[in-house]
């Protein structure tokens, strides 16, 4: 598919990226290479697929969490593998 390089720029505008003209590009080239495939799979025949919103095959999520005691060496053991604080393990954040 052919994307145009206002179609790029745009699409750099509304994610606040400055790019270079070999940016710009580069991107198009990868952005149609993409949509391209996207056309393909469209095509694949999904009419005999059973419709599901979960795949993972997770089938109770909604169970009770079972408290497990740990004794004092594994606790030791799991504390020690990085940075304390208050008795706790200090792990880097996940969230920004």
């Amino acid at each position: 598919m052919n994307i145009t390089k206002e179609e790029i720029e745009h699409i750099a505008e509304l994610s606040r990226l400055k790019l270079s003209e070999k940016e710009i590009e580069m991107y198009r080239t990868q952005l149609g290479s993409i949509l391209d495939y996207i056309k393909v799979l469209d095509e694949v025949k999904t009419d005999k697929v059973e419709l599901t919103a979960q795949v993972s095959g997770l089938m109770d999520v909604f169970r009770e969490d079972e408290v497990k005691e740990w004794s004092p060496k594994e606790v030791e053991a799991a504390l020690s593998l990085g940075e304390r604080e208050n008795g706790s393990l200090k792990v880097k954040r996940v969230l920004q």
